[in-house]
This record gives structure tokens, sequence and C-alpha cells, in this order.
């Protein structure tokens, strides 16, 4: 890669955002400090208020409170064209009429920066496009048209590079290989990174940290395995991956473990897996961290159990199946088994006692609603 692109990327820093439409609140008091360098996920469901806060760094969309910063200068009145911001859109937006090369060099050429086709094809080589140049948009893939547009927003060394869902409209199989190559590219170019997706498994992959949004704040940030392995919200715990998540009051409460009385059952995580202490309290378990049995387990303090229950529904996932197991006065839970040549139990219908380690359990900060609620 050529050495002009290796940049110096700056932090952003959002200070109470807050943004009003007629009639509701998109983004609620939204404190965020992303460093320099760092590949950043925003993540959430459609309506979260995700892309009003990308369109709001972009400069599209005025804040109705709050500071925007941008390596410590205040950005927030600042013109799109005045920041040092770029922004890859799902859609491409390359000129059809262009070849690759005047595509890229559109906006060096409107800047009147000296020296565009050379920066242009520096910037083609650099996502390995450069032969093909002389292309029209429409004579590539859609893979190769991401590669163009971002060589496009690289080429004006942005301090910060905003994605809005950049991989969406890509194949399963080529969305994964751009991902490689995206956060190849952030690691080389050295440049901030604020990617927006409703993809978990997207922001899990690439980003160095994730904030997961839900109505318009941030419900929780992180880096991806400690999101995943250690949600404190209902919210998080269902969003990102899937839960078994039982809610019973508190039996038992020390330094060492929470227990609480589920439905007849004594369910257990550790102290330090838990955020609420009193009263009521949600207990969570990983589907792949927890087993089923043909037996009743041996009782073991260090373990939790729940049964007899029916499989009612097994499906083949590839790397695991997935098995839909109906416990009398618990509900369903569900328990991910790896394939690794046999599985345990494959019938429809067999009976089974599902356990977990205590120490894989998590305790949440609120209890679940609607239809995330498994039991009450």
């Amino acid at each position: 890669m050529s050495a002009d692109f290796v940049a110096r990327g700056q932090d952003l820093e959002l200070e109470s955002i807050r943004k009003e439409f007629p009639g509701f609140v998109a983004v609620d008091d939204l404190d965020l400090k992303i460093p320099a360098g760092e590949f950043f996920a925003l993540l959430g469901p459609s309506g979260c208020g995700k892309t009003t806060t990308l369109r709001m760094i972009a400069g599209l969309e005025t804040p109705s409170a709050g500071r925007i910063l941008i390596g410590g200068n205040d950005v927030t009145d600042q013109k799109p064209h005045q920041r040092p911001v770029n922004t890859v859109f799902q859609n491409y937006a390359l000129f059809p009429h262009m070849s690759v090369e005047e595509n890229v060099a559109f906006g060096l050429k409107q800047r009147k920066v000296d020296n565009p086709q050379q920066q242009a094809q520096a910037a083609l080589e650099m996502v390995e496009l450069q032969h093909l140049a002389a292309r029209r948009p429409q004579q590539l893939s859609g893979g190769q048209q991401q590669r163009v547009a971002l060589a496009r927003a690289l080429v004006n060394r942005p301090a910060l590079l905003l994605l809005d869902e950049p991989l969406g409209a890509l194949d399963l199989k080529l969305r994964r290989q751009m991902q490689i190559e995206l956060k190849a590219i952030q690691m080389e170019v050295g440049l901030t990174f604020l990617h927006v997706t409703h993809d978990q498994e997207e922001a899990m992959d690439m980003a160095d940290t994730v904030a997961v949004m839900n109505h318009g704040h941030i419900e929780q940030m992180g880096a991806p395995e400690a999101l995943y392995d250690r949600p404190k919200t209902a919210f998080v715990a269902k969003f990102l991956g899937q839960s078994n998540i039982f809610v019973g009051e508190v039996a038992e409460a020390d330094d060492a473990k929470l227990a609480i009385n589920f439905k007849g059952n004594r369910l257990a995580a550790p102290a330090a897996r838990v955020e609420k202490t009193k009263g009521k309290v949600a207990i969570g378990v990983r589907p792949e961290k927890t087993s089923f049995h043909p037996e009743k387990p041996a009782s073991d303090p260090a373990v939790n159990t729940l049964g007899p229950g029916t499989i009612t529904d097994i499906r083949f996932t590839g790397v695991s199946n997935q098995y839909q197991i109906e416990i009398p006065e618990v509900g369903e839970i569900t328990v991910f088994a790896q394939n690794i040549g046999k599985s345990p139990v494959v019938e429809l219908g067999a009976e089974v006692w599902v356990s977990w380690k205590v120490e894989h359990s998590f305790g949440l900060a609120d209890l679940p609603t609607g239809e995330e609620e498994v039991a009450e």
C-alpha cells in the first residue's frame, strides 16, 4: 500500500446530542467518545437512532441540542464539506457515466488537488482494483463497486470514515469477504471508522468496540466479546445473539453468588456477573453454554438444572444443531449442540434434562417485557 494513505485518524466526541423530529425524539441525550484510529460499530434495529446519529456527524442533519467534536474541534455548525469526514453508503452512489478512476478522482478535481489521477490510482491500488480503472461502475460486481466507493472516500484522507450499512446489498459470501477486507484496510490506513449496522455478526466480526443502541440511547458499549458474554440488559441479551432468560425472586445473594426461585427451581449466577441483587431478577444463559441429558444429572451447586422436558424441534444450522426443549411450567429453552460428528439426542419427542454451569449465567439490570419475556 502506498505510504500516502497511511493517515492519522482523529477522535470523535458527541456531547449530550439530541435530535427531535415532529412527534418523536430520534436520539436522546447521547454521549459518546470514539478514540482515534478505532473501528467502532453502532449497532441496533431499525428506528433506534443509529442512522440519524451518523447523519448528524456527517453534517446531513442538525442536532436539536448538544455538540459534535472531531479531533477536539467543534464541528456542530459546519457544513458537510467543511468536516474532515467522508461517508460510504449502502447504494455506493457512483457516477454511472464516469470510469472507475474518474469516480475516485472526482472529489479531488472538485477541490483542485494536484495530480488527482495519480492519487486515484494509488487509492485503487489500495483496494486492489487498479486493473479495472477504465471500466464503468455497471461493469463491476457489487463487491467491486463497494471497493470503488471506499477508495473514493479514502482518497480524500478524511480523519473519520462513516460507513452506513455498507455491506447490506451484498450476498452472504461476498459480505464476509468484504468484512475482512474493510478491517484490514482500516488497520493499514489508521483512520477512525464508524460503522452503522443492524447486522450483529458484522459488528462483532469487525469492530474493536460495539455500542448497542435502542430507542435513541446506548444500552451497552464495549468489546464484542464482553457484550456477548456479559450482556447487562434484556435488550442486549436478546438482540446480540440468543439468550434463555428466567425471571424469579432473589432467594440468596452474597459476595460469591446470587440465586433466584424460578418455578420451583433454584437458578444461580456468579455475583460478579449480575446487575441487580434484590426483588425480581432475570438470569440468562447463552444457548451454546447449555447442554441436555437423557437422565437427570447429579445435584451439583456449580450447575443449574431444569427438566425434564421434551425436544419439540431440531434445526440443522451448519456448525451446530439448534434444539427447542419444552419444559412443563418452565417454558421453551434453546440449546445449541456443536456438530462434531455425533449429537447426544436426535429424536423429536425425546425426554431430556437441561443444564449449564453457574459460571456461565448472567444477571440483568432489568426484566424482559412483552414477547421477549420467557418466564415471570
